[in-house]
């Protein structure tokens, strides 16, 4: 899938933080802890530095116990005190490493948290664990959000979670090199040639899109929405359809073949990655990245002047359309306390200041649309990405969904490096749907 980026944060909290002593030796996040009698009596204490990446332990002591990752914590952990203030309770925020591994095996024995934050495309796992808690959300409030923000969190039907931050690519450009943005792949890759041959070796890519050795489904899947294709076939009532993968239709196939001639052109190549994509990017190595909004921040810090647009259309389809990704609160179905944290989700996590907090924290665009619309009347990044991405789908959330990852993103990267893309796509095919069949 797409990055995700965890770094050491601060996290205050009315209860002491921590992570557990078993585990992988790699160094977790920073955190610091606070206790004391009552939340308004709380005083910031130090703690120890964790040392390994296992699952936080929760404090039985503790009212509301929220998991997220290390960079949301911060925030999370901000409004989390002032509701466990208002409502006299103690509350922790605690950072988990692999939070749907760690979330899934801890709620099983009853030892995870309240609530635990995470993408949509989690749903369908969770539901099929039993590890989340069905929320009920008012129609008035639900209004609130773009009705795609609440599809996503839905699953059979039933609403799971709570939408805080919605997310798709785009395509962003460094505006010294590319004043304009291209509206067509064959105009952006005229443009880049042309932007790399004048550079005097100071531009080294024509475009930078995560591939790999192993390949990425995540932003395999807009050249497959460009012609029709894609991953699974939709029911009528818009659910996912597993039983009818559609990684080899012809629409996916053509998609497939753009992906053999980038490759070709040498546009595309599997030495581009997430562990340097950006990096390239932010050192000025190509005029073009294919990215998500995660990626402004570490632009800005770079110094490069940017500007986001719509991915490009493809030559004999059309434009290339991402998933949407939406970012959710969820409630566990074993929580300690789950009226509290039905509270919290529904009437905390849905207010205005608090959808904003989490944008400016993190720059993924606010789901609720009162948070949206002032964010987005002073941030163009938000307008732009919002734009690209009003037309998406929102990522599958069926459990199936394990098993495309990886066989789709492994066909993906070896038609770039020159295999047929029909030949390999008619095999990823076979292997997604034997995957889902053994379940």
């Amino acid at each position: 899938m797409h990055k995700r980026a965890y770094g050491a944060v601060a996290v205050s909290g009315v209860a002491a933080l921590a992570l557990s002593a078993c585990g992988g030796s790699a160094p977790a996040p920073t955190t610091t802890a606070a206790g004391g009698a009552s939340p308004s009596s709380a005083a910031s204490t130090p703690a120890a530095s964790p040392t390994t990446t296992g699952a936080p332990v929760r404090d039985q002591n503790v009212d509301l116990v929220i998991w997220t990752d290390a960079d949301r914590a911060k925030t999370v952990s901000d409004f989390a005190n002032q509701f466990g203030q208002d409502n006299g309770i103690k509350v922790a925020v605690q950072i988990a490493v692999d939070t749907r591994q760690q979330f899934k095996d801890a709620t099983k024995v009853g030892k995870g948290p309240d609530i635990v934050v995470g993408a949509h495309d989690w749903l369908g796992e969770l539901v099929q664990n039993d590890t989340v808690a069905p929320i009920n959300i008012p129609a008035d409030l639900a209004a609130k959000f773009p009705k795609t923000a609440f599809e996503a969190a839905k699953f059979n039907g039933q609403t799971y979670g709570v939408p805080y931050a919605v997310e798709n690519l785009a395509l962003m450009r460094n505006t010294a090199l590319a004043p304009t943005a291209p509206k067509t792949m064959d105009e952006l890759v005229a443009m880049g040639t042309a932007i790399k041959a004048k550079s005097g070796g100071k531009v080294s890519n024509v475009m930078l899109q995560p591939v790999g050795k192993t390949g990425n489904a995540y932003f395999t899947y807009p050249y497959l929405s460009a012609f029709g294709g894609g991953i699974f076939a939709q029911k009528a009532n818009g659910e996912y359809d597993s039983s009818k993968v559609i990684v080899n239709s012809p629409g996916s196939i053509q998609g497939a073949q753009v992906l053999a001639k980038l490759g070709k052109q040498g546009v595309l190549t599997t030495n581009v990655g997430d562990d340097n994509a950006e990096g390239l990017f932010d050192a000025g190595k190509s005029p073009f990245i294919i990215i998500g909004p995660w990626g402004t921040a570490n632009a800005k810090k770079a110094n490069i002047k940017y500007a986001v647009s719509n991915l490009p259309t493809l030559a004999g389809g059309g434009q290339m359309q991402p998933f949407l990704g939406v970012q959710l609160f969820y409630v566990s179905s074993k929580a300690k306390n789950a009226a509290i944290a039905q509270e919290f989700v529904t009437n905390y996590v849905t207010r205005k200041d608090v959808q904003l907090a989490l944008f400016k924290a993190l720059g993924r665009p606010p789901a609720l649309t009162d948070a949206y619309n002032e964010a987005a009347a002073t941030d163009p990044d938000v307008k732009a990405f919002f734009e690209a991405g009003k037309n998406s789908k929102p990522m599958p959330n069926i459990p199936a969904m394990n098993s495309v990852w990886g066989p789709l993103g492994q066909a993906a990267a070896d038609v770039i490096s020159g295999k047929d893309p029909k030949t390999r796509f008619d095999q990823a095919q076979k292997e997604i749907v034997a995957n889902i069949a053994k379940g």
